[in-house]
């Protein structure tokens, strides 16, 4: 059954910090406060009319959900609640900060049935969590996760390669720590330079150098493909694109682009295709994936097809589907040697 998201957003909300990288209101694309009635709208406007069965899960996105006053939270939960009880929605979710989940906090939320928790971690690094003004530290980040787990909700990650002060070894040692606390699920979003934030004025200063898209789909392929082999899975890469997000005048700098998701995946299944390939000496080649797996293989535009051929200009390739195939898994025919199988999320190859 598709899963389908009902997003309310309290940008700004109840945060007690202003992050340098944060505009809510243009990453959103909302501004002000909702209230029940609003809330008890926004969920009818989805689910009215639709036919087809969905998994329709309430989501307060933006902001600290669990650092709003406590009476507004439970007034924006109550008609998720409702909706919940009438079986109009299957689940509730929120967004939070890791400072701010506590027993009594979680008390409350699951008095309303909320099931799943997404922290904002960012970094798992302190030097980059306080030059990002976070206001926070990856100690809390451990405490807020073991908590939500006894509680048992389950727990998704946020995080943001590129931040100020994080190099290659910090990022490393993000990923290594998120891996250790085993996220139900984490979402990527490389940094990305809005106008009005304290990074913009960085950036347009020269005190800042921020990710190119490049490097910025490197990173979250990096950090993706390293979760996916330890069985956390990524559920979303990059910003949702937006009028705001689209805008140039907007968005500055940085990695932002509205097929980052198309993008991290082709170097993901590049990468392990061509760490493959080098194995072998010049000969035809033919690649096999299932159709869902097309532009992953092929890449986005063929990118992956175009550098293969000049990467291995001896080779002749031949690119086919293959539905026998499952989702994920990229066949590898090299003349003269035993067809390998690469199991792109695990990162292994196996043979005949």
């Amino acid at each position: 059954m598709k899963t389908s998201i009902i997003p309310i957003f309290i940008p700004h909300i109840g945060c007690p910090y202003r992050c340098i990288f944060c505009n809510q209101w243009r990453i959103t694309g909302h501004s002000g406060i909702p209230d029940a009635t609003e809330v008890a709208s926004v969920i009818r406007q989805y689910t009215e009319g639709v036919s087809e069965p969905r998994h329709w899960e309430v989501a307060f996105y933006g902001g600290s959900f669990t650092a709003i006053p406590e009476e507004l939270q439970e007034a924006l939960l109550q008609p998720a609640y409702e909706a919940l009880k009438q079986r109009r929605i299957a689940a509730i979710r929120c967004s939070t900060r890791p400072d701010c989940i506590t027993i009594p906090i979680l008390a409350r939320l699951r008095a309303y049935d909320v099931s799943i928790v997404e922290l904002g971690v960012q970094s798992m690094d302190d030097a980059v969590l306080a030059q990002a003004k976070r206001g926070h530290t990856a100690a809390h980040v451990v405490e807020a996760t073991a908590l939500l787990k006894q509680g048992g909700f389950t727990v998704g990650h946020q995080l943001m390669p590129g931040l100020p002060g994080e190099d290659w070894q910090s990022l490393e040692r993000t990923v290594q720590a998120v891996q250790s606390l085993q996220p139900h699920m984490v979402r990527i979003y490389p940094i990305v330079v809005i106008k009005d934030t304290e990074l913009a004025e960085r950036y347009q200063r020269g005190d800042y150098e921020p990710l190119s898209v490049h490097e910025g789909v490197r990173r979250a392929a990096y950090m993706k493909q390293a979760f996916a082999e330890q069985g956390i899975p990524c559920i979303r890469t990059g910003l949702q694109a937006t009028a705001d997000l689209d805008d140039p005048t907007q968005v500055l700098a940085g990695a932002y682009a509205p097929a980052m998701g198309e993008m991290v995946d082709t170097m993901r299944y590049r990468i392990q295709l061509f760490r493959l390939l080098d194995q072998y000496p010049a000969t035809a080649v033919t690649i096999t994936y299932h159709r869902q797996d097309t532009s992953r293989t092929r890449g986005i535009r063929n990118v992956t097809v175009h550098r293969a051929g000049l990467r291995y200009s001896h080779c002749l390739f031949d690119w086919q589907e293959d539905n026998s195939l499952a989702p994920g898994v990229i066949g590898v025919a090299v003349a003269g040697y035993p067809k390998r199988w690469i199991h792109m999320d695990a990162g292994i190859v196996t043979s005949v």
